[in-house]
């Protein structure tokens, strides 16, 4: 089908920029992004991502630029300043740039189960059109992924690209390759469409919200040690794997527990925290809860659990985590965390009644 863009930078160019961390599917929407352009909506169409160790966990900018079918695209370097910047993990916020170039006509897709006026004073958004969306709850309750939700949300907010367009997309896309899923995706990109909340961002809206933090640690050209030298180096323990859990962590029930050691053994992060005490009048190690700062979600605790004391919950209902114990034998007084760390999917084991595969959940 035809298909004009309603705006374009000084290059011909709608360009649009993809915020996320590995294992959420910002790659694969990208790709899709561009296919859709090239092969739906009769425009030309690149894209391409950008990411280090591919590492789940590890941050992930996808980028993709629509002109018009006659014109060719020369610009091959990142998008910098995007009509729709699509935000997947809310963990990002304040702590990577991830709204830099923002500009007054930019549209910024949000994952968030806040409301747009809440998102604003939360982060201080200063310009463009907020949209917000809680995609991780209803890819929970589609069994469809995080990207398929966030497809049909970024399709809603161009105001120009049809929803049928994106469907047969997704068809041609992850049907061929994972049938079974087809129907939960479709679903996800449906309700993606449909729930999306827009506020403007007005001059007024952004007086008196609180600036983004600002005391994420880069080393750039203008404060790198000299020689290169890493001073942090060989350790992982002031990570806080929290943005990398999608939406389950393990809920300890003390009083089912036998102190019997299964998780801790079972644990890739050493998050349960034993301690001295005793057990019908000897000497044992009694847990004592467990440190959420390094708990990625992988749940390998509660499938391994002899008596239920560790069961699987939805983190939305535990702000404030029971049993929360950090871990004092590794951490110095003056600790910093960092949201940051791998994917919490074990994709190499059974992961209790689910598999996750790249299509979804079955």
């Amino acid at each position: 089908m035809q298909n004009t863009l309603p705006v374009t930078n000084e290059n011909g160019y709608f360009e649009i920029r993809l915020e996320s961390i590995g294992g959420m599917g910002a790659n694969l929407c990208g790709k899709m992004l561009g296919e859709l352009g090239a092969l739906y909506l009769s425009l030309n169409a690149s894209s391409f991502s950008s990411y280090g160790s591919e590492k789940r966990g590890s941050p992930v900018k996808a980028f993709v630029r629509w002109c018009r079918e006659d014109m060719p695209i020369r610009v091959n370097s990142p998008v910098v300043s995007p009509h729709i910047l699509c935000i997947f993990h809310e963990g990002l916020m304040g702590r990577l740039p991830v709204l830099d170039g923002v500009k007054p006509d930019t549209k910024i897709i949000l994952n968030t189960p806040l409301s747009p006026d809440e998102a604003m004073q939360k982060y201080g958004f200063a310009k463009g059109t907020l949209y917000c969306i809680d995609a991780l709850k209803i890819s929970m309750e589609s069994h469809s992924r995080i990207n398929m939700v966030l497809l049909g949300a970024i399709a809603k907010a161009s105001e120009f690209v049809p929803l049928d367009c994106v469907k047969s997309l997704c068809r041609d896309t992850i049907g061929k390759k994972y049938p079974d899923l087809i129907a939960s995706n479709l679903e996800g990109v449906q309700k993606g469409h449909d729930l999306l909340s827009r506020a403007v961002i007005s001059a007024a809206s952004a007086q008196g919200t609180p600036a983004l933090h600002k005391d994420r640690f880069t080393w750039g050209w203008d404060n790198a040690p000299q020689g290169g030298i890493n001073h942090r180096f060989g350790s992982t323990v002031s990570n806080d794997l929290s943005p990398s859990r999608e939406g389950y962590i393990p809920l300890f029930l003390q009083e089912k527990c036998i102190n019997c050691g299964l998780c801790d053994s079972t644990c890739p992060d050493m998050v349960f925290q034993f301690r001295e005490g005793n057990i019908d009048g000897k000497p044992a190690m009694i847990n004592g809860g467990l440190d959420y700062f390094h708990c990625k979600g992988c749940l390998r605790c509660v499938a391994v659990c002899p008596t239920g004391a560790l069961v699987k919950a939805l983190e939305k209902d535990y702000p404030d985590k029971p049993w929360f114990v950090p871990n004092k034998d590794l951490l110095p007084d003056s600790i910093r965390y960092e949201k940051t760390g791998p994917n919490g999917w074990i994709t190499s084991d059974s992961y209790l009644d689910e598999k996750r595969v790249d299509g979804g959940i079955t």
